[in-house]
């Protein structure tokens, strides 16, 4: 509302009203005497006249200095409507843009494969099929003594003690195939020799039955392996001692029930070695050997037995063979994250030479055990220690024995990768013992006397 008219107008009334009034005073004063000049009144009313002039003037000021202030209000006011319109109006557009975006970015994975798939070679074989490799190696220093002389392994050096390479391929969830080399070097050629460690045909029907043809894991020494977990740094006990190989040439079926609580295994095979190729005429025997495996694991104990029965590939139509070699043997071990540790025996006869002796007399048994046990007390490094006693020659040579063990720190950096500093000693009395670390044991023709083996260094394991 704008007051400012009213009050000037109500102001100027009073001043009417007043000036009036004192008029008439005056002239009814006029026929009474003659006045001089201004009377005291007038000069009160003029005063007060002039008071409120300068009143109104001091209204006026103060309206104009509102009226001035609401102006720029509503300036002020307008312009930040016109700023919120403007702003509504840029959000409206930008929510209109990341609408635009992400349809776009929803199409972009469709549009990738699409070109991808376009831009892909046509499937091949090469799809299904994966390549790696396993290497054992090891930095060490050997002493080997004969009866108390050193021998000429003794020495350091670096050696390669396998190298696998190992190519699968799937032609479906039933059918596969697996080729996989071993070198190794052959002391008595002096040369490296490449062999043919599995090569094989696989159906696998369900969990419960797989069947595969070729040379492949044997029931045994694979098995005992996973349950050791050091397989970079010996041996397993009867794969040591020759009384058993990890692979062969047959037909090998093997599967898991209950849960894979229970597991078998069941290979034919010809008895002769994966390093012996089944030619089909050098070595085509008159009969197949057998090995087999039962085992059973509850909350990460395991047991097993297992056996073998057959000529080790010495049945052949001009050869006469005596007797058949046999072997049981048996495990108990217990493995989860941090903790490995088991028991194995092993008890065997008519290995070896044994088959071809027609002199029962001079034909032997074998009787041994084997322990291990490791412990991962940190995330990446472990301690482990296993020892072997074993009795090769019961029969004809019974004093004669062998004491085996090692002991180590392993370190596991990554996944593909193991070192392990290791220590191993073995000492072999009243006979001379062929084992994966060379010939260890008297020379002495009557066989009385002792070997002993030490060895310390750095083995390492590589996987991919």
């Amino acid at each position: 509302m704008n007051m400012k008219p009213t009050l000037i107008g109500g102001v100027a009334l009073s001043a009417l009203v007043s000036i009036s009034m004192a008029g008439g005073a005056q002239a009814r004063a006029r026929h009474h005497r003659k006045v001089a000049g201004p009377s005291a009144a007038e000069r009160a009313l003029r005063a007060e006249v002039d008071g409120l002039k300068q009143e109104v003037n001091s209204l006026e000021s103060r309206l104009d200095a509102q009226t001035a202030v609401q102006q720029q209000t509503q300036a002020q006011v307008q312009a930040v409507q016109t700023q919120a319109q403007a702003a509504q109006t840029t959000a409206q557009a930008a929510q209109t843009q990341v609408a635009t975006q992400q349809t776009r970015i929803e199409t972009i994975p469709g549009e990738i494969e699409t070109a991808t798939a376009k831009a892909a070679p046509k499937p091949g074989w090469w799809n299904n099929t994966t390549v790696g490799a396993t290497i054992f190696a090891d930095l060490s220093y050997i002493r080997n003594q004969n009866d108390g002389v050193s021998n000429k392994q003794t020495g350091t050096d670096y050696d390669i003690k396998r190298a696998y390479i190992i190519v699968d391929h799937r032609f479906n969830d039933v059918w596969s195939a697996n080729f996989t080399s071993d070198f190794i070097y052959d002391s008595t050629s002096g040369a490296t020799q490449l062999f043919v460690k599995k090569a094989y045909l696989q159906a696998h029907l369900n969990d419960a039955f797989t069947v595969r043809a070729g040379a492949s894991d044997l029931p045994w020494v694979p098995f005992v392996e996973s349950l050791y977990g050091y397989r970079y740094v010996e041996k397993t006990f009867i794969d040591d001692y020759g009384y058993g190989m990890s692979t062969d040439w047959g037909v090998h079926v093997f599967g898991s029930l209950l849960d894979h609580h229970v597991g078998y295994a069941l290979s034919v095979i010809d008895g002769s070695g994966f390093k012996v190729p089944a030619t089909g005429v050098a070595n085509r025997t008159d009969t197949m050997d057998v090995e087999g495996r039962v085992n059973a694991t509850f909350s990460h104990f395991t047991v097993a037995v297992g056996g073998y029965d057959g000529k080790l590939g010495k049945s052949m139509t001009t050869v006469p063979t005596f007797h058949t070699a046999e072997r049981f043997d048996a495990i108990a071990a217990y493995t989860d994250s941090r903790v490995r540790a088991g028991v194995e025996y092993t008890w065997a006869r008519y290995f070896g030479g044994d088959i071809l002796q027609p002199d029962p007399a001079k034909t032997n048994k074998a009787e041994g055990v084997g322990a291990f046990a490791s412990w991962n007390f940190l995330p990446r490094f472990s301690i482990f220690g296993r020892y072997d006693y074993l009795k090769p020659k019961e029969d004809t040579q019974p004093n004669f024995h062998s004491n085996y063990y090692n002991v180590g720190v392993s370190y596991k950096p990554i996944g593909p990768l193991d070192f392990a500093l290791v220590y191993k000693h073995d000492s072999v009395v009243d006979g001379l013992l062929s084992t994966a670390n060379g010939s260890i044991g008297t020379l002495n023709a009557n066989n009385i006397g002792k070997g002993d083996y030490d060895e310390v260094g750095i083995f390492t394991q590589v996987k991919f």
